[in-house]
């Protein structure tokens, strides 16, 4: 049995890809130290002294998690974390049973006024209306004071919607073609026959959809006075100006714990959600976006 062939690198590309690496390492480096600053930040005692280069060398068994048992025993910040979960959660629900059909929709080439549809939701992704009208459109509604206000006036993206068509455009036309000769209707194609199949699209679509509301701030600061509405990105902005400006009280709200490293812990907690789902994801990530771009 012959054996492999090996393909020999030239000097070339051994240069090329040390470079490449020596890259991707100093790229690692630029993300990590920030990330690895907060953290440690996040866990030193009130009696540190030092710079922030020491504090980040600081050994573990001298961290003190004061912070996060400050944070988390407040309800404040529990509540805040809640209202943010629970838009998260309803918000992509809503965003992909909107963005689902239209796409599919627009996917359907014998769709009467197809390309009229297509322009129509392409123009307002062109001419933005503004903040006015859409915030006289939600006020007239009486969303304002509502979660749902949050995330329903960015609950249908054209981007997204267009790319999750194009998805759509990809998958066989004779699998559809075969429903429907035997009588299937056309929500029985999509949930029977496109849904299954489009797992990585949906997935992406959703990552997309959930990063958005998790970190959104405008909105929430917009549409919603009440304080016991207010999502964990409204806290952490009053958390992190909280030093600068008197008008603020919800550190003091954390009991002695340093001012610092409850600003880094409310940050590295809000961030965990993301990064917890982000792997389950990321499988899906590329493949969901490449073959929404092949066709258009």
């Amino acid at each position: 049995m012959d054996k492999p062939k090996t393909v020999k690198l030239t000097a070339a590309d051994r240069t090329f890809y040390i470079v490449l690496n020596a890259f991707l390492v100093f790229i690692l480096i630029i993300v990590a130290v920030p990330i690895w600053s907060t953290i440690t930040l996040s866990f030193r005692p009130n009696d540190f002294i030092g710079t922030n280069l020491e504090g980040m060398f600081l050994p573990f068994w001298k961290w003190d998690p004061s912070a996060y048992k400050a944070l988390l025993g407040n309800n404040g910040f529990l509540l805040a974390f809640w209202n943010s979960l629970k838009i998260l959660i309803i918000g992509v629900a809503v965003a992909l049973f909107l963005t689902i059909p239209m796409a599919y929709c627009l996917s359907v080439k014998s769709l009467p006024g197809r390309k009229f549809l297509s322009v129509f939701i392409l123009i307002p992704h062109m001419f933005n209306v503004g903040m006015i009208p859409t915030y006289l459109v939600v006020t007239g509604l009486g969303l304002t004071n509502h979660l749902i206000a949050v995330f329903l006036p960015v609950a249908l993206t054209t981007y997204n919607c267009l790319i999750m068509k194009g998805f759509f455009d990809g998958i066989p036309e004779e699998l559809k073609e075969s429903a429907r000769i035997d009588g299937a209707a056309e929500w029985y194609v999509l949930v029977a026959i496109i849904l299954p199949l489009s797992k990585a699209i949906i997935l992406t679509i959703g990552l997309y959809y959930g990063v958005s509301f998790w970190n959104d701030f405008f909105h929430a600061m917009l549409y919603l006075s009440d304080n016991k509405l207010n999502p964990l990105p409204i806290l952490l902005r009053n958390i992190l100006m909280a030093s600068g400006m008197n008008e603020f009280v919800e550190v003091n709200a954390f009991g002695n714990a340093d001012v610092a490293s409850i600003k880094a812990a409310s940050v590295f907690l809000s961030a965990i959600p993301m990064v917890i789902a982000y792997p389950f994801i990321q499988k899906y990530f590329t493949k969901g976006t490449m073959l929404g771009s092949v066709k258009g």
